[in-house]
């Protein structure tokens, strides 16, 4: 999650507030040493499209069984609610790719609703519960 995902919706969500085609380079800046994905070497919308087939493939790694979260739990991945919240994830991450290759930024905050939506649904039944037995974190 921390490594992957969290930036990958990071660079998605960006785009909500600023239009990635207007990202520009800073004179004299290597994008290569850049730590900021919109201003790399493929920065802009290419950054977002990257982001979002990250996200996607994601899916894949967590749909995996014998995984453990980052407490030692197991991933709960037998449980027909995880496959659901990871199918939406797949889902929606395709779109917001779709909405990249596009370029349309429009798009990109409609579907940054329903990607939050999908992060939040896994998130309160897994992250966030109080009770320490079947918590994932």
């Amino acid at each position: 999650m921390r490594g992957v995902l969290y930036p990958a919706a990071n660079v998605v969500f960006s785009a909500q507030a600023d239009n990635p085609g207007d990202v520009k380079l800073i004179p004299g800046h290597d994008p290569s040493m850049s730590t900021d994905p919109l201003t790399s070497t493929f920065g802009g919308w290419q950054a977002v499209e990257n982001a979002a087939m990250a996200l996607a493939e994601s899916a894949n790694l967590l749909s995996i069984p014998g995984r453990s979260c980052s407490n030692g739990a197991p991933v709960p991945t037998k449980d027909p609610a995880w496959a659901m919240f990871v199918q939406d994830l797949r889902d929606v991450s395709m779109k917001a790719y779709g909405a990249a290759q596009a370029k349309d930024q429009d798009k990109m905050i409609n579907i940054s609703e329903t990607l939050s939506a999908a992060c939040a649904g896994c998130h309160r039944k897994w992250r966030d519960r109080k009770a320490p037995d079947n918590r994932c974190k």
